[in-house]
């Protein structure tokens, strides 16, 4: 049995019928088809490839989904603009609809009350307890694993934005947070995914701006459990610009005076934005990177997002960069970034579910500080240069591939 189980890894997508979702889903079906090159995909790469990172061929879907819509109509929307092609979704039918039946009913957030798509039996559990949602969720996931004979499971959560929540004290300390989940205590849907994955054993990953596993409390579980996670808020266009950008700047010795950026984007992602109290953690996540590597707290900076409808999967940055350079010329850099915002992100979810469930077979637990340059606002902050996150990365991927080779694996 254990030689079985060794072979085969659980990925659970916490927003299992989004757009993000549905890009890995039929990506990796077209990855083990033979009918897409591993673009995008770091972890294909040369370095990489002394860890012996879980195959494609061996990785399993489940998920977690609060829509009761199913993963064709998605995969229709995205077919229709232009970021899925209809062959691989034709090709990828059978294994989409076997990933489909795996989802199960997942837990809103405050926002989430009244949507018209919204799944029954999600909204039934609206009515339990914390602790019940939570427990609920730890036995999808050890359910999934038994079923499918799994070694591991990995849960990375994609789903939209949460609505911004202050901090509860209850939240700092592993103890109240788990007397606080008997009662009335307060909790983002994003944590309590994360306290259920610890729960089950499986590693987390949060992809999202939302709080997820940075609760400190959460911090202490994955540590007291052993397992590795990482976050927050997924870097893949105008921030990942930014963070590859701002470092130039600063090692020219320029003077940065403005840094505008302006994004628009549709999906249900541009939407859940349109809320300011949505937004808040996204806009600071996508401004604070830029503050640090410019070491300057004169440097005016602003981020704002708009929600249009037509652009549907796609979003576009305009950013307009004001510096200033010897006697006192001042110039100009302006750029436009344009992309299909799941097909960016897909192939990131598939790098990180890789690495956590590498982390975890090696016993390593608690922030995963080396997957630093996926994320606008990483758990773990040495910085936010994009070359040096990277670089961290290499150097990880180095120490553990000597370290397997001493080994004899």
């Amino acid at each position: 049995m254990e030689s079985e189980r060794s072979s085969r890894l659980g990925l659970w997508l916490v927003g299992a019928r989004g757009s993000i979702s549905t890009c890995v889903a039929y990506g990796l079906a077209g990855l083990r088809q033979g009918l897409l090159e591993p673009v995008g995909i770091a972890t294909e790469r040369g370095p990489f490839r002394a860890l012996g990172l879980r195959a494609f061929e061996d990785i399993v879907l489940g998920g977690h989904e609060i829509s009761q819509v199913d993963l064709s109509r998605s995969a229709g929307e995205l077919v229709r603009h232009g970021v899925l092609p209809q062959d691989l979704v034709t090709s990828a039918s059978a294994e989409a609809a076997a990933f489909d039946a795996r989802i199960r009913p997942g837990v809103l957030d405050v926002a989430d009350v009244g949507r018209a798509d919204l799944d029954p039996r999600s909204a039934s559990l609206g009515g339990a307890s914390p602790r019940e949602r939570a427990d609920r969720l730890s036995e999808d996931l050890r359910a999934f694993r038994d079923e499918h004979d799994l070694e591991r499971v990995v849960v990375c959560n994609v789903a939209s934005v949460e609505p911004w929540m202050d901090e509860r004290p209850h939240w700092s300390d592993l103890e109240r947070f788990e007397r606080a989940l008997e009662g009335e205590g307060e909790f983002p849907a994003s944590s309590l995914y994360a306290y259920a994955a610890f729960r089950a054993g499986a590693p987390f990953v949060n992809f999202t701006p939302n709080r997820g596993s940075s609760l400190p409390a959460l911090r202490q579980l994955a540590r007291e459990v052993g397992l590795p996670h990482c976050g927050n808020d997924g870097k893949t266009g105008e921030t990942l610009l930014k963070t590859t950008l701002a470092p130039m700047f600063a090692a020219r010795a320029l003077k940065v005076l403005t840094w505008q950026g302006y994004n628009l984007l549709g999906n249900k992602d541009g939407q859940a934005l349109a809320d300011p109290v949505r937004a808040r953690s996204k806009l600071a996540n996508k401004d604070l990177p830029l503050r640090s590597i410019l070491d300057d707290d004169s440097v005016h900076t602003r981020v704002e997002i708009d929600y249009v409808p037509s652009l549907h999967d796609w979003k576009t940055a305009w950013d307009f960069v004001h510096f200033e350079g010897f006697l006192g010329a001042r110039m100009s850099l302006q750029f436009t970034w344009a992309g299909s915002d799941s097909a960016l992100a897909a192939p990131l979810v598939l790098d990180l579910a890789r690495l956590a469930d590498f982390a975890a077979a090696r016993g390593e637990a608690g922030e995963m500080e080396h997957t630093a340059c996926y994320f606008k606002a990483p758990l773990t902050v040495t910085t936010h240069d994009f070359h040096r996150q990277f670089a961290r990365l290499l150097d990880y991927v180095e120490e553990r591939g000597r370290a397997g080779r001493t080994d004899g694996r």
